[in-house]
């Protein structure tokens, strides 16, 4: 039977992330896929030789947008790791209930576009529609909707009043009922079903060997989350990650869908806890030492790489983000599959190639 390579991106209407692939079709069923994965040079880690270690927290947050928080979160804690640097409890808490908004909505915009690869508009414009009362509350409490900018090394540079937190509280009551009311669609409705289970299978041993990460890697029966680490306040909260066994795409949209739910939770504890207290601890010097440091992202594990050498300006700095370790267990998926359900597989490892190419 006749082969035929077709060119799937860099740009796809239903992909928001130009991600390009070539794929070996043979009637209309994929034999084999091929990335080809560039590099844009948008400068950002060699930008740690010319902007100094505290100028350096606006530069990551920049690597994406949706994660911006998580970035600079990663970023601070392990400078007041090689520091000696111990940030202030209420500082810990507040990490945690900016990341957790990020989380919820990073998985709500991507449960809309999850919808949209399969054709459900409308449930495309329900999720956003709820995005769009997290990002009121990004705005309203660190005055912006996507780069927050709350975090420095040592703690936060911003503060929730008692008045704003019975506010968020009240908000996320209702984000939580309408997530809910969406709930028998998103994971019963024939029409999904018939789209993602069964589809893009990545089973326990593929997701362990290929290094699958976040919520791919959860999919296939692995519960594992890097919050389980226990960096900020996370020991302090209950918290057990969300995994599912079939490892299809269904599943991974579960594991998404359970998780935005689990960060509804996560905050009304962050904020049930919190604790009086200054923001952030004073830091003395320059950073001195090479760190590793890990943190749980809304697609998977993000890891920072930091050497310095005592000078305000940081020697190395290296970024792996989730989506890098999810591309090939992504080209193990798609074998087998049907041309037309190459966008949904693609789309279900959350993509970001900004992240990815940088």
């Amino acid at each position: 039977m006749a082969r035929t390579i077709i060119p799937f991106g860099p740009q796809h209407p239903v992909l928001p992330e130009p991600i390009h692939l070539k794929l070996v079709v043979e009637d209309e069923i994929v034999k084999e896929a091929l990335p080809a994965i560039g590099y844009v040079h948008r400068g950002l880690e060699k930008l740690a030789d010319i902007r100094d270690y505290n100028q350096m927290i606006q530069i990551v947050e920049r690597v994406c947008g949706i994660c911006s928080m998580i970035h600079a979160m990663c970023y601070c804690q392990g400078l007041e790791e090689m520091m000696k640097v111990e940030a202030p409890s209420r500082a810990k808490f507040l990490r945690v209930i900016w990341s957790e908004l990020h989380r919820m909505h990073s998985h709500l915009l991507w449960l809309g576009l999850f919808a949209d690869a399969f054709g459900f508009e409308a449930l495309f414009m329900q999720f956003w529609k709820i995005r769009e009362r997290i990002m009121d509350i990004n705005e309203a409490t660190a005055g912006n909707r996507v780069i927050v900018s709350v975090n420095v090394v040592g703690g936060v540079r911003r503060d929730l009043s008692p008045e704003q937190c019975r506010w968020i509280l009240k908000e996320l009551e209702e984000v939580e009922r309408q997530i809910k009311e969406l709930q028998s669609t998103m994971l019963k409705d024939y029409s999904v079903c018939k789209r993602t289970k069964g589809i893009g299978v990545l089973t326990k041993e593929q997701a362990h060997e290929l290094g699958a990460a976040g919520p791919l890697l959860r999919a296939s029966g692995w519960a594992q989350d890097c919050r389980q680490l226990g960096y900020a306040a996370f020991p302090e909260l209950d918290f057990s990650p969300v995994f599912h066994t079939d490892g299809d795409c269904w599943a991974r949209g579960w594991v998404r869908f359970m998780e935005t739910l689990q960060s509804i939770d996560l905050v009304r504890q962050a904020i049930a806890k919190l604790p009086q207290g200054e923001l952030a601890a004073k830091v003395k010097g320059n950073p001195e030492g090479e760190i590793v440091t890990r943190v749980e992202q809304p697609r998977g594990e993000l890891l920072y790489y930091i050497k310095a050498n005592g000078k305000k300006n940081l020697e190395r700095l290296r970024i792996r983000t989730p989506t890098f370790a999810n591309v090939p267990p992504l080209l193990a998926m798609l074998p087998g599959v049907e041309l037309a359900d190459v966008p949904v597989v693609v789309l279900s490892i959350d993509p970001c190639i900004s992240c990815t190419e940088r």
